[in-house]
């Protein structure tokens, strides 16, 4: 049994910290996802994202774990050249749930040292409302999303995840995968098949648009 929604309940944002932003605004025609993808990057998976991205002419948010990045700075650099944006998702993918705040502030810093990006998920969704509020007045906008495809639960196949996008995103939605090795056999297939589809009823995933604050050096 899971305890988490696929599509996130109208009550929920009324019950997070002020503030996070849940879904986002579509282009001028007004039709449109917002593609992202949690926990990256990783040099077995990111470049077949990347390249899945690329044949469906496909926009992505990628809201990297701080440590990833500062590994794989190549995979980074080929994310934004190939015209997808960056998120901070922490430097060591902590639960804000059980961190103290001064310490996840900390360590979102350290990862913006090498994430040069104003866009912050925390992962897992946890956040407390005082982290929230720190992370803002440093300039960070908190992204949540408003459809998963549980990518990351085992518990599903591949189409499943893929149903769960297509049945639940409309315009504007904020849709989460996992370019991560645990999530990898049911991301990569299931990203496939919500691509195509998506392809040819010519509706476009689109990327955040791109944002920096001044970010100060971290404390440690």
């Amino acid at each position: 049994m899971r305890f988490y929604a696929v599509k996130t309940p109208r009550f929920l944002p009324l019950l997070q910290p002020k503030g996070l932003i849940w879904t986002g605004k579509t282009a001028s025609s007004g039709i449109g996802q917002y593609l992202t993808f949690d926990d990256g990057p990783h040099p077995q998976v990111t470049p077949q994202v990347l390249a899945m991205l690329r044949n469906y002419e496909a926009k992505a948010t990628f809201f990297c774990v701080g440590e990833n990045a500062a590994a794989f700075p190549e995979l980074v650099a080929q994310i934004l050249a190939e015209g997808h944006t960056l998120g901070n998702h922490t430097h060591n993918h902590l639960n804000g749930w059980k961190t103290p705040t001064p310490a996840y502030v900390d360590n979102t810093l350290k990862a913006a040292a090498t994430l040069a990006t104003g866009w912050f998920r925390p992962p897992y969704g946890r956040i407390r409302a005082a982290q929230a509020h720190a992370l803002q007045q440093q300039g960070f906008r908190i992204v949540m999303w408003d459809v998963l495809s549980c990518d990351f639960d085992a518990r599903y196949g591949p189409r499943d995840c893929a149903r769960f996008v297509i049945r639940n995103a409309r315009s504007g939605s904020i849709v989460v995968f996992h370019d991560s090795l645990k999530a990898a056999p049911r991301c990569l297939p299931a990203l496939e098949l919500v691509l195509r589809y998506y392809h040819r009823r010519q509706l476009p995933f689109l990327a955040l648009p791109h944002f920096r604050n001044s970010i100060p050096e971290p404390v440690s």
